[in-house]
């Protein structure tokens, strides 16, 4: 597992999210700013917890997976779900 390319790859993939940007959101009485809800990973040294779910070891193949995608350049397929449409 390459970290630091996870590292590198995770704050570009923030800012393809919209990390420290704000999306207007309309309500009964106007309008207010509202920033992107963040999507949590804790990387350990045996593991990994995201969206404060379950801890998952490295051995795992869906943790394999999830780190793939995230070393390839893309968000991981297992937030499609989550986000049917897109960040």
């Amino acid at each position: 597992i390459d970290f630091d390319l996870i590292l590198e790859n995770v704050k570009y993939l923030n800012l393809l999210a919209g990390e420290g940007s704000s999306q207007i959101k309309h309500t009964l009485q106007g309008a207010r700013l509202k920033q992107p809800e963040p999507v949590p990973l804790t990387l350990y040294q045996n593991g990994i917890v995201m969206c404060n779910g379950a801890f998952r070891p490295y051995q795992d193949p869906s943790t394999q997976q999830c780190l793939q995608d995230i070393m390839d350049g893309y968000f991981p397929s297992e937030l499609q779900q989550r986000y049917p449409d897109g960040i």
